[in-house]
């Protein structure tokens, strides 16, 4: 490690630790601490900004203008007169969750560079709930997801008109869910991993297949049995159908896509806690 580097890794650690003690309350001040900390991670790196969001727009682009001739029977609130709406159209709410899913996964490769870097040997020593960990570094990441999530959303109107502005917040709160639940996932893989190579690996392994499989690109109802099967067993499947309900219509029942949304989020915040607090196989 160069010169600047421990001297970044010493200013990093004396910050967190003057915001911990300053605190009124010691979890409160170890989440806001990191929570800062991943937010200003985020804006000093702008390759990693233009990446997230680049990437996903270019794809929506290419293959909303590629199937341009193919329209969506929508079946519930339809846009149109005729009942469809534009791939363009269909295929925001699945990019919407690709961009989600992959700012909120691959911000927790932080956890693997603070292990790396000696940081967060020094959180675990400082007098921290193991609880704050987890809150402030699935915050950060989910906050970095939340505002490219609302980037994207504003191109919208672009494709299709407004309902109202309470949808579009609905839409927002969905985004906020997924981001939370999505980065206690990322948490949990990247506590366990020594390797930000071998996270990348795992991580795509599990990604993309998820992203497929959540009716991103194609109508769950249009699968066959052994697709839809997956498909309905995919938790991404309805975040999904809850943006596209509040932007055009879904064929899933919203107080169910809720209540799955809702209690991934719950069941992986808690098995990031548990996965967190148990001693690793190095005694840290």
């Amino acid at each position: 490690m160069t010169g600047s580097g421990v001297q970044e890794k010493l200013d990093a650690t004396r910050c967190f630790n003057a915001g911990v003690d300053a605190g009124s309350g010691r979890f409160l001040a170890s989440t806001r601490a990191l929570w800062q900390r991943e937010l200003v991670r985020f804006s000093r790196q702008r390759s990693r900004v233009l990446g997230s969001l680049a990437t996903p727009i270019v794809f929506w682009i290419l293959l909303g203008s590629g199937f341009r001739w193919l329209e969506i029977d929508l079946a519930v609130k339809p846009l149109a007169e005729s009942g469809t709406i534009s791939y363009a159209a269909y295929l925001f709410p699945g990019v919407l969750v690709m961009i989600v899913l992959f700012s909120s996964i691959y911000s927790m490769i932080t956890v693997i560079e603070d292990r790396r870097e000696g940081f967060l040997q020094s959180v675990l020593v400082a007098p921290v709930p193991r609880g704050a960990i987890v809150a402030g570094k699935v915050l950060g990441a989910a906050t970095v997801a939340l505002l490219q999530g609302i980037v994207f959303l504003a191109f919208w109107p672009s494709v299709a008109p407004v309902h109202s502005m309470l949808a579009m917040a609905c839409a927002v709160l969905v985004i906020l869910v997924l981001s939370i639940g999505l980065a206690g996932l990322g948490l949990c893989f990247a506590w366990s991993t020594e390797s930000a190579a071998v996270f990348h690996t795992v991580m795509n392994l599990l990604l993309l297949p998820m992203w497929f499989l959540c009716g991103a690109m194609f109508p769950v109802e249009s699968a066959p049995l052994w697709l839809r099967t997956l498909m309905y067993l995919n938790p991404l499947t309805y975040g999904r159908a809850l943006l596209a309900e509040a932007l055009y219509g879904s064929r899933i029942s919203v107080v169910m896509a809720a209540s799955v949304t809702v209690g991934f989020a719950a069941g992986v915040l808690v098995l990031a806690l548990w996965i967190v607090s148990r001693p690793r196989s190095d005694g840290s």
